[in-house]
Order: structure tokens, then sequence, then C-alpha cells
């Protein structure tokens, strides 16, 4: 019984020592995916970045009780609080599992196109909105989070670019396969395979 016993340990214990190290966890139990392959983690902290900037200044602009020219002032409002809404709902739906039901395959695409489109409307309404305003504390500190907000969303589309490249043209860069980069060599490699197989 004892010797049952120490063989059954002995035999978990390499089970454990030989499938521990190639087996992960199923990744579709976790409610967060990051990093995943549309949004790594320094991305996301990107991105959150950016929610809270572009909330900050929809609620410091929202404080301002009166306007001289308040095309500026609601320009400014449209901007933060369209942006701070459906950057929240791209970070969701990138950093779960949520993307899969919608049945878009272009995600990076649309989250690059996005979040170009609103820098260049944030920084346009913050440009606007610090020209034409009172001049309070709450309208320099919506201005100021307003840019800042500009900021994180140029950061994002740089960092885009650079571990990505341009999504939507077939020159963009290489996706790595299997722990390496892709390389051209690889259909040379197969004809050379297939010809020796003749």
């Amino acid at each position: 019984m004892v010797k049952r016993r120490r063989k059954r340990r002995r035999k978990t214990i390499m089970a454990s020592e030989v499938y521990s190290p190639t087996t992960a966890p199923n990744p579709t139990t976790s409610w967060c995916l990051i990093p995943s392959e549309h949004l790594d983690q320094a991305r996301f902290v990107v991105k959150l970045t950016q929610v809270l900037f572009s909330s900050v200044a929809f609620l410091l602009e929202e404080v301002v009780s009166s306007c001289s020219s308040c095309f500026a002032l609601y320009l400014f409002e449209f901007v933060t609080c369209t942006a701070f809404l459906f950057t929240l709902l791209l970070l969701i739906l990138l950093s779960t599992s949520l993307h899969t039901t919608f049945g878009i395959t272009c995600w990076p695409s649309l989250d690059f196109c996005y979040t170009t489109a609103v820098a260049v409307l944030f920084f346009v309404s913050s440009i606007i909105f610090a020209s034409d305003n009172n001049g309070s504390t709450l309208e320099k500190s919506a201005v100021a989070f307003g840019f800042l907000a500009t900021l994180a969303f140029v950061v994002d589309v740089v960092i885009f670019y650079k571990r990505r490249g341009f999504p939507f043209l077939s020159g963009g860069k290489a996706e790595s396969s299997n722990g390496g980069p892709v390389t051209a060599e690889a259909p040379a490699e197969k004809e050379r395979l297939n010809a020796d197989g003749e």
C-alpha cells in the first residue's frame, strides 16, 4: 500500500515536471485578456490614461458656468465626451473577449484610425478653447487636460505604428510567427523541399 502511494506520488511529480513548463491556463476563463492580439500592456496603460484625461477634461468643462462665445466650449465638450465614452468602449472591447462577438475583423485598422482622428480633434478643440475662453481657472485646467489627452492619443498612435506599422497597408510590419519574425525566405524553402521530394 505504501509502495503504491509512493509510486503515485512519483508519477504525479514527474507529470507535473514534464507538463507544467509547457502547459498554460485556459485564456478564455479570464475576463481580461491583456496582453492580447489587439492590445498589449503598454497600449492598455496609454488607453487608460486617455480615458482618465478625457473624463477629467470633460468634467472640468462641465463645471464652467458661463461663456462669452460658447462655440469653443461646446466643441470642446463634444470632443471630450465623445473621446471619453468611445475610448472607454474600445478599451473594454479590446481588453476582453467581447470584440469577438461583433464579427469585425479589422480591429487594428479601426483602432488606429479612431485614435488618430480623436488626437486631431482633441488638438483642434483644445486650441480653439484655449484661444476663446473667459480665462477662469476651470477653463485653463480643462484646456490643460485637453492637451494632456491629446498627448496620450498621439503616444498611442506612435506606439501602434512602431510595433505594427500601418494596419491598412499590405506593406506594414510583418507579424511574428512561432516566436520569431516572419521572413521572406519561407516560400523559397518550401519550393526547395518540394523539389527534393520529386
